[in-house]
This record gives C-alpha cells, sequence and structure tokens, in this order.
C-alpha cells in the first residue's frame, strides 16, 4: 500500500479553494453573500474581462474590527456559527468560513474595511494566502474587497473558464439572483465600465423585477402571497398566456437564498395543468419561507442544492399559493395591436421625399410605376400567440398517508380561499349550450356574428371579444365534469367493442372502478379486446372507440394518483364532446356560449391551456384608426 503523506499546507489550501472558487461568479457570489449578512443596504459590484483580471465589491455594511481582519482569511473562520447545534438553524447566507480563505489562496485580494464606530478603518492585502499589508488607513463605512487575477498561481485552472463574456454573464446571474432574493437592498453591477444593473432597493419584489429581468416580464406578473401549514409562499408567477418554452426563468429562494428545487418547480408546472400551453413552462420568481431546522443547506458546496424535511407540505403550501394567484388575479389576455405610424402632411411628406432622394434620376422608374399600378391591400389582423401542442410528460405527486384535505390548516386555508373566491368566480352545473339567468353577465352581451365558423364575435361594454367556441364548450364541459359528484352515464344500445394495445388494455382493466367514476362501463371482452356498454352522457354515443382510446392513453402516461388520472380523463371526454371548429351553430347557441364565457373567470382556458377568448378594447381600435392619440 502506497504511503499516506500529509499534505503541504499551500496544497491543501488550493484543493480546497477548488471547492469554492470554481470561476469568478464564485467568488462574486461569496463576497455577495458576506455583504448581505453584513447588513449592508447598499452593495456594488464591478469586473473588469468577466471578473478574471479584477472584481470589485463594495458595500455599507457594519465592517470588520481591525483585529478580525486576518482571522477574516483562515479557513472555516467565522462569525456565523460557534457550535455544533447551529448547523441546524442556519439563518445567514455565508457561514463555513471558507469564501475568504479560499479566494486569496488563488489571487490577490486587497480590502479596506471600517465599522461606523471606529475613526480610522484598516487596509489588509493578502496574495497566495500570505499576508503582504496590515495597516491602519481612512476608509468610508463598510467593506470594499479588491480580487486581483483569479488563478495567477494555478494557471492549469484558467483553460478551464469560458470566454470573458461567458464569465461575465455568469456574473450577471449572481447579481441578478442576489437583487431579487434581497429587493431591500440596492444592487449596483458595473461591467467593463458600463452600469448594466441597478435596483432601488424599496424592499418591493416587483421593482427588482423590473429592473433585473424587464418591463415586458414585469407586466405579465401575477402576485403570489400565502402561508400553509407554517411554509409562507410569496411572490409573483405569470399569467398562463405568457408560460415560455423553456425553465430559464424558474427562479426559487429559501429564505433568502437562491435554491435550486424540482419539488417547487413540479408544484408550479402542476397548479398550471388545464390552463398553460402543453409544453410550455411558467416564470416564477418565488420566495419560500420554511423554519431554519426544516430544511439543510449543508448538502453541497455551492449550497444551492437542499434538503427538506418534508418535501409533500412543500408542494402543496407552493401548489395552492400560485393556484390561488392565477385564479383570483388572470384575466383575459387582449390582443396586441402595433402602435399606428403617425400621420405626417403631404407637404412635409413630399419636401422629405425631396431630400431623401436627392441626385436620384427618378424617371427610370416612371415606366415601372405605369405598367404596375399601386395595389393598396388592408393590413392584415394581429394573429394571437398559438403554439401547437408538445406533449409533455406528465407530473407524479408525491404521496402522503394523511388525507390532505383533512388537515386543519388545509381547511383554514381552503376557507379563506373560498371566501375571496365568492366574488369573482360563478360555479355553474348546467353544461348544455342554452341561456339561463345562471350565466347572465354583469354588463350585456351582443353578439356581433361568428368568423370562419370557429370564432364567436361579441361586444360587452368597451370591448368586443373573439372567442374560440371549441375551447369554451371543452372548458365548460371539463368544469362541469370536475364538479359532479356522479357522472350522469348513457347505456349505449349496441355495445361497442374496442381493441388496444396490450398496455393500454391492462390500463384499462386495472382501472375499471375508476372510469364508472368518470361514466365509462367497461368490460374485458379478451384478446385485447374490451367491450364498452356505457359512456359519458356528454359524449351522446357519439366517436366511443375514439374516446375510449384516449382515454386509455391518458391511463398509461399519467401517474398513480386517481385525481390526475380522472382530470385526464374528463378532458379527453370533454374535448371529445364539445362544439367542433367549421360545425354550423346557431345564433341562440353562439350568444349563450360567448355569456358563459364571459360570465365565468373558470372559462380562460381550454384544458389544453389554449386561451378561450382575447379581448379587443375599444380605445385600442380608436389608436389604430387615428381616432384619439
Amino acid at each position: 500500500m502506497p504511503k499516506i503523506n500529509v499534505l503541504p499546507k499551500a496544497l491543501a489550501e488550493l484543493i480546497a479553494a477548488g471547492e469554492v472558487v470554481e470561476r469568478p461568479a464564485s467568488v462574486v457570489k461569496e463576497m455577495v453573500e458576506n455583504s448581505i449578512d453584513s447588513g449592508a443596504t447598499h452593495i456594488t459590484v464591478e469586473i473588469k474581462r468577466g471578473g478574471v483580471t479584477y472584481i470589485r465589491v463594495t458595500d455599507d455594511g457594519c465592517g470588520i474590527s481591525p483585529s478580525d481582519v486576518p482571522l477574516a482569511f483562515l479557513r472555516h473562520a467565522t462569525s456565523k456559527i460557534s457550535k455544533s447545534d447551529d448547523l441546524y438553524s442556519i439563518s445567514t447566507l455565508g457561514f463555513r468560513g471558507e469564501a475568504l480563505a479560499a479566494t486569496a489562496s488563488v489571487s490577490r485580494i486587497e480590502m479596506f474595511t471600517k465599522r461606523k464606530a471606529d475613526l480610522l478603518g484598516t487596509h489588509y492585502e493578502i496574495e497566495g494566502g500570505q499576508e503582504k499589508v496590515n495597516e491602519e488607513s481612512g476608509c468610508p463605512d463598510g467593506t470594499t474587497i479588491i480580487v486581483r487575477d483569479i488563478f495567477y498561481n494555478t494557471p492549469a485552472r484558467m483553460k478551464f473558464l469560458k470566454t470573458d463574456m461567458g464569465e461575465g454573464n455568469a456574473v450577471a446571474a449572481v447579481c441578478e439572483r442576489a437583487a431579487l432574493s434581497h429587493p431591500e437592498i440596492a444592487f449596483k453591477l458595473i461591467r467593463d465600465g458600463k452600469q448594466v444593473i441597478s435596483t432601488a432597493g424599496d424592499g418591493k419584489l416587483h421593482s427588482a423585477i423590473y429592473s433585473v429581468l424587464g418591463r415586458e416580464f414585469a407586466s405579465t406578473l401575477l402576485s403570489v402571497d400565502t402561508e400553509l401549514g407554517g411554509i409562507g409562499v410569496s411572490g409573483f408567477t405569470c399569467k398562463p398566456i405568457y408560460c415560455r418554452q423553456s425553465k430559464a426563468n424558474q427562479i426559487v429562494f429559501l429564505n433568502g437564498r437562491f435554491v435550486r428545487s424540482g419539488t417547487v418547480s413540479a408544484a408550479v408546472e402542476r397548479a398550471y395543468k388545464n390552463s398553460a400551453m402543453v409544453g410550455k413552462y411558467p416564470a416564477f420568481v418565488v420566495n419560500l419561507t420554511v423554519p431554519f431546522g426544516a430544511v439543510d443547506v449543508n448538502v453541497h458546496p455551492a449550497k444551492t442544492e437542499i434538503r427538506f424535511s418534508d418535501e409533500k407540505r412543500i408542494f402543496d403550501a407552493v401548489y395552492y399559493g400560485v393556484k390561488s394567484a392565477i385564479e383570483a388575479g388572470d384575466t383575459r389576455p387582449a390582443v396586441n395591436m402595433a402602435a399606428p405610424k403617425k400621420a405626417v402632411p403631404l407637404a412635409e411628406e413630399t419636401e422629405n421625399l425631396k431630400y431623401r432622394q436627392a441626385g436620384v434620376d427618378l424617371s427610370i422608374y416612371k415606366k415601372s410605376m405605369e405598367e404596375k399600378p399601386y395595389n393598396h391591400q388592408r393590413p392584415s389582423s394581429p394573429q394571437p400567440p398559438f403554439a401547437p401542442p408538445v406533449k409533455k410528460e406528465p407530473l407524479v405527486l408525491h404521496e402522503d398517508k394523511t388525507p390532505f384535505f383533512e388537515r386543519e390548516d388545509v381547511k383554514e386555508f381552503m376557507a379563506k380561499r373560498d371566501e375571496v373566491k365568492k366574488d369573482t368566480v360563478n360555479f355553474k352545473e348546467n353544461t348544455e349550450i342554452k341561456e339561463t339567468e345562471e350565466y347572465a353577465p354583469e354588463k350585456e352581451i351582443r353578439l356581433i356574428g361568428e368568423a370562419f365558423s370557429t370564432y364567436i364575435v361579441a361586444q360587452q361594454g368597451d370591448s368586443i371579444f373573439l372567442i374560440d367556441k371549441h375551447a369554451a364548450h371543452e372548458r365548460i364541459l371539463f368544469n362541469s365534469l370536475k364538479k359532479s359528484q356522479n357522472v350522469e352515464m348513457q347505456n349505449l344500445l349496441t355495445p361497442v367493442t374496442v381493441r388496444l394495445d396490450s398496455q393500454e388494455y391492462t390500463a384499462l382493466l386495472d382501472n375499471q372502478e375508476l372510469l364508472l367514476k368518470v361514466g365509462f362501463d367497461i368490460e374485458d371482452f379478451g384478446g385485447s379486446t374490451v367491450i364498452v356498454r356505457a359512456v359519458p352522457a356528454v359524449l351522446g354515443g357519439e366517436d366511443v372507440a375514439s374516446a375510449v382510446n384516449e382515454a386509455a392513453a391518458s391511463l398509461v402516461k399519467t401517474g398513480s394518483v386517481d385525481i390526475e388520472r380522472i382530470d385526464d380523463i374528463f378532458h379527453s371526454v370533454s374535448c371529445k364532446a364539445a362544439i367542433k371548429a367549421g360545425y354550423k351553430t346557431t345564433d341562440t347557441e353562439l350568444l349563450s356560449l360567448a355569456q358563459k364565457v364571459l360570465s365565468d373567470r373558470d372559462v380562460m382556458y381550454c384544458p389544453h391551456g389554449r386561451p378561450v377568448a382575447f379581448e379587443i378594447k375599444k380605445k385600442d381600435l380608436e389608436k389604430q384608426f387615428g381616432r384619439i392619440q
């Protein structure tokens, strides 16, 4: 066996540095977290060449006493923990005492720090882990740390860095997350002399989102603010119509710390089911407030991977918080119209044309213009941002032995939620398209007509609505089926046999009791074939084989939780039973359907997640026609 050697201190520190300092962004993260822990209200980060050659982090925090400055650069030197029990209730961002020591071992560091009570501060320099300067100095309150030439003494590590642009983008991401997690702190990022991030530090998360992620993103958000079972969920999530092609903007904070959590992402995505388009993902900025002892942040060197003591409660709190936000705050999408061009007086236009075409012989175009007279065409109408459905893997809910709705905290939460919902949501029982007082809206609805035998055009107040009649009827049927205690069944005069593949055949036979709950009476007929004796009444006995095939496919792909399987089957049934695009529909039916849609906030999206209606406001039309500015 080879001899065991004790590594020299310098080599051991380089190994430790590799665990903490992977790139300039790692350094910025550690420094910024220390600044936040110091109680700073203003933090400025400046980098050059992606942070490889220069990083400066300045804060107005509490500062460090002169005697503690050298200790701050020793390994495992920290003011955050003092005994083993502290590891189980960590409330600060940095706590291991490795950041400064690891960074100092692979770079040149200069520090200026001063406490408010001291007349003079401290100037300290350390290079490659060796102290160079330790002296009194005049400096502002707070701490400034300058890091130069990362990996100057380990050039082999340099080849693993990306381009200056890539490293700079990683630093920017760190600063963005810090600004979003602590909106009470004013953050600035200066990149190669240019200020690229600046937040107000007014304590409002929406302001931070506006500054960091942009006005367009901030305008699509719904507020989330709830508490369930001792777990607080706050922040913002996007309206379903603005879900995206990727999960890039799914940002989670745990007690102010940026983390990655599959549990939180899964809960949010589950809340959007039947509201967001299939294949698209919600964007959100969510902060969880969890008792410090209920989570372990020390499972990964970067402290971004976490472990919850009760994953199910986290899932439930996030799911119901986001679901409530969508139901309470979502509005119908509006058609985005391009800003009309400003009219230019003819004389001014002619004068401008003269200057623009100076020196050009217009005679060469004369013949062509005479042969091809000007053909004026009306501008095409803007199109709503539809996307084709994309297959998405189903979400499997977590198992829990205790029935969720029997918990006292859940009952209390649902009671409060129902109180708010009473004023904004109308629950309906009738699924037929017939006019009733139950659906009478607050403002009179006038049917204008139908476009392409698919879209209802209706006016209500100062708005025109374009309604997809198939999507609308599908959602109404889906909602009614979900709310029914017993789905009405219709016996078939002639039973229908349906042949399936072996997997679907097994899934149907294994779930016969569940299928009865949703209106299907199915028996084994042998040879991978089933016989269908009854179907949900809304199907009307039509397209039985197709409906059974879709029900079987949904049972195969969906997880083991009955409520999710039932939802998927209801989805299939409602899609089959709804009015189809292109079908002839009477004016009475169109008006009744429009009334149902515009009076019910639950009819916003079809079960696939496509919007049911788009709104065009009168003022936007008047702007297009130049009636108002």
